[in-house]
């Protein structure tokens, strides 16, 4: 019997645990870390064995086959051995999609995947799809394989790949190297055929750049703000227009649901895809109007005393808070900081300039954040906690005003992660009240 072990007891590692353990495999699970209760009775309930806070290498080193969740870098100890016995490793969704014979609508990018995604879930659900949700939202893709009775297919592929956009992000898990990054975004487009589809930004130099050496059979459609000869969906006289190759469609831009430039985007992709899978025109048009908004990302929260609160906590990047800074129309105090991945600021120094008016640094070292915008902004301060920035802020901000958390870091110094960030951020806006 062939032994499976799967590294990372979350959602992509039970998921795939219990995958393996259907199809008829020996499987193990390991996690450094400490697992949710409810992934120990997932496991549990289907007689998976499984380890945490430690890594036995007897046990796994014995694996005919690995399994790894996303997280594990490459150069941890563990993969170390693992790749110096030679032992294939594989990703959650390369094991899932051996045994689904679902389409696949594969959407990555640096930002606006979590938006996109949803979206074009939104629509595939609304014209009456049945369509699972996976990757970082969602339910693990193996487990929904695992559960739900999908027939058997054995080399997954994307039959609709999307590349949003790529900037500087995660670069730790990459070497810290950029090439590295870009290529592990592109590779949503390896085992594409003619039968697939490819869509991107066609505005982003570092994609441009790319695919002057990819080689894939896929048909392109890039999306693009301007009306180019290339581009499957643009703007033309204030309407989205798009055309997957079997007939040409719009919308209003003012009709759809996400506002925004980076939304802008997200829209376009979303429809490119649904297009792609020949859902109706109007159909797609009713989705894009009444989807409701991402939570955590440019979140309307409340009007307190005449000023506007939003939570955009799940930006993570420069280039998220470079997007939310671009649909603000108001002056606005920026609550930035957080743990720095390596982060330039200048990308968003015009808009801070032309737009905020104080900015309140929420981290547990909020230097490289003084270094740069000091000078640049009427008003600075620090808090220690998110009841103190969000106080501050109340006091900083006039009737008529934005108050934007934003932070452009990761989450971890303060918080458990975005989510508790942003829920902490909602709280102590209530609390104003």
């Amino acid at each position: 019997m062939k032994r499976i072990v799967v590294l990372g007891g979350g959602e992509s590692g039970t998921g795939a645990a219990v995958l393996a353990k259907t199809k008829g495999f020996e499987v193990w699970l390991s996690d450094m870390g400490a697992i949710k209760d409810k992934y120990k009775a997932l496991l549990n309930n289907y007689g998976i064995e499984w380890e945490e806070k430690q890594h036995t290498e007897e046990k796994i080193l014995s694996a005919d086959e690995v399994i790894k969740s996303p997280g594990i870098p490459d150069k941890a100890p563990i993969m170390q051995k693992i790749h110096s016995k030679n032992i294939p490793v594989i990703s959650e969704i390369e094991f899932a999609g051996r045994y689904t014979d679902a389409k696949m609508v594969c959407i990555t990018g640096s930002n606006g995947k979590t938006t996109t995604t949803l979206l074009t879930y939104h629509i595939l659900q609304s014209a009456g799809l049945n369509v699972g949700l996976a990757g970082n939202v969602g339910k693990s893709l193996a487990l929904q394989v695992a559960t739900e009775h999908h027939d058997n297919m054995y080399e997954f592929k994307a039959n609709v790949a999307v590349i949003m956009n790529i900037t500087p992000d995660h670069l730790d898990r990459y070497d810290y190297k950029m090439e590295n990054y870009v290529a592990a975004k592109f590779r949503i487009t390896q085992n594409q055929t003619s039968e697939d589809s490819f869509v991107f930004w066609q505005d982003d130099p570092i994609i441009a750049a790319q695919l002057r050496t990819l080689k894939t059979e896929a048909r392109m459609l890039p999306f693009s703000e301007h009306d180019t000869h290339e581009a499957a969906a643009y703007i033309r006289d204030g309407k989205m227009v798009v055309d997957a190759g079997n007939g040409e469609w719009e919308i209003s831009r003012d009709k759809l649901s996400l506002k925004g430039l980076h939304n802008l985007y997200n829209s376009m992709a979303a429809a490119l895809s649904a297009s792609i899978l020949d859902i109706k025109k109007d159909a797609i048009r009713k989705a894009l109007a009444d989807f409701q908004s991402v939570e955590h990302r440019l979140e309307y929260v409340d009007t307190v005393r005449g000023v506007r609160y939003i939570n955009d906590s799940k930006a993570t990047n420069v280039n998220s808070t470079w997007y939310a800074l671009e649909s603000m129309t108001q002056p606005t105090v920026l609550i930035l900081g957080g743990k720095d991945k390596g982060n330039d600021y200048s990308e968003i120094e015009q808009f801070v300039k032309q737009k905020v008016k104080a900015i309140v640094c929420l981290g547990v070292d909020n230097t490289k954040l003084h270094n740069f915008f000091d000078g640049k902004v009427p008003t600075i301060t620090d808090a220690g906690s998110m009841s103190e920035a969000v106080e501050k802020c109340s006091q900083l901000a006039a009737e008529g005003d934005v108050v934007l958390l934003s932070p452009c870091c990761a989450s971890f110094d303060l918080f458990k992660s975005y989510e508790d960030r942003g829920e902490q951020f909602k709280a102590c806006v209530k609390n104003l009240k």
